[in-house]
């Protein structure tokens, strides 16, 4: 796995709607570790807190990325990803829309604070 993070500036203007409970490698809901998008109109931020975590995008499956703590990768809306836990990790991930959004519902199944996540 490359060490590189794509961009990790989410949009401006954006404001944090969730934020799941943390992951670690015996809590990863199984939804995110094969091909998934985040709801349209809904940007995500994958931060690690320990260890390292891998993700990759599945229009780019050769170009793996190897997130380490203290940093992350922003997820754009409908783009297919998944995450890959080869160590001992935690994560959380962020949920983020544009305010007063209120086409976002934020529910989903899998995750533990029941952000909106599509399994396609």
């Amino acid at each position: 796995m490359t060490s590189d993070c794509n961009d990790s500036a989410l949009p401006a203007g954006l404001e944090l709607a969730r934020t799941t409970d943390v992951f670690d490698n015996n809590t990863v809901p199984a939804g995110l570790l094969r091909a998934h998008r985040v709801a349209s109109g809904i940007w995500a931020r994958l931060v690690v807190r320990t260890g390292n975590v891998g993700f990759v995008f599945e229009d780019e499956p050769d170009e793996p990325m190897n997130i380490a703590a203290g940093e992350n990768v922003v997820i754009p809306p409908a783009r297919p990803h998944h995450v890959e836990l080869e160590g001992p990790a935690t994560f959380v991930i962020e949920f983020h829309r544009l305010p007063g959004d209120s086409a976002v519902g934020l529910e989903t199944s899998g995750l533990a604070a029941r952000s909106k996540l599509d399994t396609h």
